[in-house]
Parts: C-alpha cells; structure tokens; sequence
C-alpha cells in the first residue's frame, strides 16, 4: 500500500513539471540529449527506462520494449505522448507517465545557438528561452564602435529579413522580439 501511494504521488508530481515545463518548447533533433523519467509501471521497470538518451542521427530513441520510437522533430510533450501511447497500444503497460524534457547536461556541441554580426564578439551566441534581440546582441558584447542599432535585420528559418530599431533600449515587444534557435541578428555598420 505504501509503495503505491509513492508512485502515485510520484505520478501526480510529474505530471505537475510536465505541465510547468511545456511551454515554449523547441522541436528535439538529431545529437539532442533528453532526460525520460516514467511512472505508473512496475518498479524493477522504472530503472530500466528512465535516463537520458541520446536522440541518433536517424532521429530516434531505443526504448524498453518498444524499440526505436521516432523523436526528432517533435517537441518534448508530443514524444512523451508519443511513448505513452506507444506503451498502452501494444499492451505493455495500463498507464504510464512519461515525462520527457531536453537535458541541461547537453555538450556545446548539440546547444543551441543564435549567429550574430556587427558586435565585439561575433558568432554564436548560445540560446536561452526568453532571449530577446536586445539580449543577445549585447552577450556578444554589444555593437561594433561603427554599429548601428537602428536597423538590426534578423533571419528567421529562410524567411526574408526583417528590420528592428533596437536603439530605444528594450521592453517594447513589438521591436524587440524574443530570438529563436538559429536566428541570425546582423547589427549592420
């Protein structure tokens, strides 16, 4: 009785940081590293499944009793979903609790970043959820002497540039827009 009350209360907790950490998720890829924990199966099981796993270069994951389960291109919830499913569909457990979020421990190699030019430290500048133009740009050390913040061109995913005044300072969100992975931010001189 003991044991069941700890996974549930177990169960419940991870669905409330499923919850909390949903939002504003990014698509996993290839090399990304996630952390998978599982609730509601048997214990000897639980061991088994839950770590962090490396998403291959085919995009996928190798599971416990499911094999590959393809990754890469959904976001965490959707392939913690994903495993849910795939777990009750061929019967191998009621209820599972999935809980997948990308791991913090991922090597600079696999982190995302954003490319800028026109600062004191030009280049990548790694990605942080919230990140705006603004921010970024001055992780890089902010503008050239010769930089002008008055006509800041980002590019989104092949998208045509679009022009922000960033010279005002901050705050306006309309102006200055949070930054995505593997945007590029041209400070121009």
């Amino acid at each position: 009785m003991k044991t069941q009350i700890l996974v549930t209360a177990l169960t419940v907790s991870l669905m409330n940081l499923g919850a909390f950490g949903q939002s504003g998720e990014l698509p996993l890829r290839p090399a990304d590293r996630v952390t998978l924990s599982i609730g509601a199966i048997p214990d000897n099981e639980v061991a088994q499944i839950r770590g962090i796993y490396t998403i291959s270069d085919r995009g996928t994951i190798n599971l416990l009793h499911i094999g590959e389960v393809r990754a890469a291109g959904l976001k965490p919830s959707d392939l913690q979903k994903t495993i849910e499913r795939t777990y009750v569909d061929r019967e191998i457990y009621t209820r599972p609790n999935v809980l997948v979020s990308i791991d913090g421990g991922e090597s600079a190699a696999t982190m995302r970043s954003i490319t800028i030019t026109g600062v004191q430290k030009p280049g990548a500048v790694l990605y942080r959820q919230g990140m705006t133009m603004s921010q970024a740009v001055m992780t890089a050390g902010g503008p050239t002497p010769f930089g002008s913040m008055k006509k800041v061109k980002l590019i989104r995913a092949g998208r045509p540039a679009t022009i922000h005044n960033l010279s005002s300072g901050t705050g306006d969100p309309a102006v200055d827009v949070q930054v995505q992975p593997d945007d590029q931010i041209i400070v121009p001189e």
